[in-house]
């Protein structure tokens, strides 16, 4: 058997699609062709005062399932409300769950799955080094995952996130088997989804699509078994194709999505994005903007974004990964310059124009489309200070399973810059 230093091999995974206005009525023969007969649906209050998983029950019901709906989902879940969950779903039995919303419930809903069909304590699953990164015993129930907003992708992809809220640092599962089954997406869902969350949102599709395609590449890391091969691969050729067209649609209607939401064709264009996005970063990864994300949505203190649950603080999971990824993709650039270039002659051809400095293109094209959709502007808009900078790095640095996907090895200092020039972006 030839020996590699080098890993040679990549795997591609996706989830099967239903895509199109209307197709979440097909959900109750969509379900019974996965062998669900007694399913239970995971959303957010906000979602479910939309009526749609009521509508997504209906049509599950008509197609002869048993159907209940949990709605207690925290927006941006913490381990605790995963812990509610999956707690009230183990008071009955279940052969197949559906996650309606956005990530925060679709990510719950594969935790649900994977811990009442596995039992176990939560940080027995949960990566390195928050959890022991105990692999799934096997497969899980069927997962139909039907997105409301165009942002996380997480109906394709194999990982859940949380807040850990005693640690103040976000982590997650990941694992093939957490996967949804079939994702449903339905453009007309989107439809009354405010700017504010589709700016969000959207801000999360974009850096799946810029961190997939900028990551460390597949064949430059060690070689791995069967056993041993990770979720995320690195940068790939399949992964690439998927993200060069995520940022095509991004730059063609991400804008206009969140100025006229009532626009079906940018509706579409972004729920595609998401999806194609997904696809990307779902098999190669993502890093530095992630990483950081995961400390800055953890140790917020007192911003409260308009249009999201006013309850608690929080920054959006969106808004906390793009507050830092102009610095990380200047941080990048010197790994692989004719990718940033091409990603930012994609989303802003102007940008050649506004600046004659290479490294600055693609920082210039984020920073043009942050200010035009309303993004705060830097880690000051959402209440961090230079003071907060310390307790920030020591959280990046924690999500090692995150920086391995970087295409440079990051260091303490490294982020401490990147966090630092984050305070203000323009």
């Amino acid at each position: 058997m030839t020996e590699y230093l080098n890993e040679t091999v990549f795997t591609w995974g996706a989830t099967p699609l239903k895509f199109g206005a209307g197709a979440v009525d097909e959900i109750g023969w969509d379900l019974a062709q996965l062998g669900a007969r007694r399913v239970l649906i995971i959303t957010d209050p906000d979602v479910a005062a939309t009526g749609v998983p009521q509508r997504v029950a209906d049509a599950a019901k008509a197609g002869g399932l048993t159907v209940e709906i949990y709605d207690r989902v925290h927006v941006e879940p913490t381990d605790r409300s995963v812990r509610d969950a999956v707690e009230a779903a183990s008071e009955s039995t279940w052969d197949g769950f559906i996650g309606v919303g956005g990530g925060s419930a679709i990510d719950t809903a594969k935790a649900v799955n994977l811990l009442t069909t596995y039992p176990a304590d939560l940080d027995d699953y949960v990566n390195k080094p928050i959890g022991r990164g105990k692999a799934p015993d096997g497969p899980l129930k069927p997962l139909v995952a039907v997105p409301t907003t165009a942002g996380t992708g997480s109906e394709t992809t194999p990982v859940c996130v949380m807040d850990f809220l005693d640690l103040q640092v976000k982590s997650g599962i990941s694992h093939s088997h957490l996967r949804p089954n079939l994702a449903v997406i339905d453009p007309l869902l989107t439809l009354s989804m405010p700017p504010e969350v589709t700016a969000a949102s959207g801000m999360d599709v974009l850096c799946h699509a810029l961190e997939s395609y900028t990551a460390r590449p597949f064949h430059s890391f060690p070689r791995h078994t069967p056993e041993t091969r990770v979720a995320y691969n690195g940068s790939n050729p399949i992964s690439d194709a998927w993200t060069e067209q995520a940022l095509h649609l991004l730059a063609r209607s991400f804008r206009k999505a969140v100025l006229n939401g009532g626009d079906l064709e940018a509706r579409t264009d972004m729920m595609l994005a998401a999806t194609f996005a997904g696809m990307g970063f779902g098999n190669a990864g993502v890093h530095v903007p992630h990483a950081c994300a995961y400390p800055i949505a953890g140790r917020v203190r007192e911003y409260r974004p308009a249009n999201y649950p006013q309850e608690v603080a929080l920054v959006p999971h969106g808004e906390s990964v793009s507050l830092t990824a102009p610095a990380a993709f200047r941080f990048t650039f010197p790994t692989d310059p004719g990718k940033h270039l091409r990603a930012a002659d994609i989303l802003d051809p102007r940008a050649q124009q506004a600046t004659a400095d290479e490294r600055e293109r693609l920082p210039a094209a984020l920073t043009s489309l942050m200010r035009d959709i309303g993004v705060p502007n830097g880690l000051s808009g959402v209440g961090y200070g230079r003071s907060d900078i310390g307790a920030l790095v020591e959280g990046t640095m924690q999500q090692q399973r995150l920086l391995a996907v970087a295409p440079r090895t990051v260091h303490d200092e490294d982020v401490e810059a990147v966090l630092t020039e984050s305070l203000e972006n323009w």
